[in-house]
């Protein structure tokens, strides 16, 4: 997926973002995803003048700018996601109740 999003951007003279820009963009990002949440599962009902969200896109534009930042930084996901995923296999791995037969 990095290189996907790697190819797109590179298309552009503007390239990648700065950081700071991007973590606004990030955020931005979240927001909406929130709004959506809140949409659904929340108090807030949607006006009936707004269109249907779709969590699933909301959850990818966060990805999408995630790998933006993340190459810009050089830095690659899969390596990091195996290094997070072997810190909670560790530092986690009696905290919460197992489900019986997994």
């Amino acid at each position: 997926m990095q290189t996907e999003v790697d190819r797109w951007i590179g298309q552009f003279e503007e390239g990648y973002w700065k950081p700071l820009s991007m973590l606004a963009r990030l955020t931005e990002e979240v927001g909406e995803l929130a709004r959506e949440i809140n949409h659904l599962y929340g108090e807030k009902p949607k006006k009936p003048s707004e269109n249907e969200g779709d969590l699933a896109l909301e959850l990818a534009d966060i990805f999408f700018i995630i790998c933006c930042m993340a190459n810009s930084l050089e830095i690659n996901l899969e390596e990091a996601f195996q290094l997070m995923m072997e810190k909670y296999h560790k530092r986690d791995a009696e905290r919460w109740t197992r489900k019986v037969n997994t």
